[in-house]
């Protein structure tokens, strides 16, 4: 064989190797709120804001944030798409609150569940691409203001 097809070949391997054990498995996670939120936040003056963190469980760290406002009249009444974000086999939580101000708060913090809805999806080991669209359901409420206050 001559050199040049020698270190060629090597080249190409190494290549090969070196991208199969590169590529990390990651997916998109596609994220909404149905047309169930509108009647409680869609449309109000101010406009409820949104605020979303995936979080991934093993180490609690926020991989992504998103935020925007609750429509009165589109469905979903809020989504985010993140490409890539996702790493298989790992266990993420999505915390969304809902800047309601229900008998008080302040605008654009999030206060207790009392006066801005919040909630907790979670979303086990990751094997493809993920997609969630949840409905209103204030009885589901959970305490996630530290995700966005940390």
């Amino acid at each position: 064989m001559k050199r040049t097809s020698l270190v060629t070949s090597l080249c190409v391997s190494l290549l090969v190797a070196v991208g199969a054990c590169g590529d990390d498995l990651t997916f998109q996670l596609i994220f909404g709120i149905d047309a169930s939120f509108q009647g409680p936040h869609g449309g109000k003056t101010p406009a409820h804001a949104i605020m979303v963190a995936v979080v991934r469980t093993s180490d609690g760290v926020v991989v992504a944030q998103e935020a925007g406002s609750v429509s009165a009249t589109a469905d979903p009444a809020f989504s985010f798409t993140s490409l890539s974000l996702l790493e298989e086999g790992e266990a993420y939580e999505v915390h969304y609150w809902i800047d309601s101000h229900f008998g008080g708060g302040t605008v654009g913090v999030c206060d207790p569940p009392a006066n801005d809805h919040q909630w907790n999806v979670a979303i086990p080991a990751v094997a493809g691409d993920v997609t969630i669209t949840e409905s209103h359901n204030a009885a589901n409420t959970v305490d996630v203001c530290t995700t966005f206050t940390a």
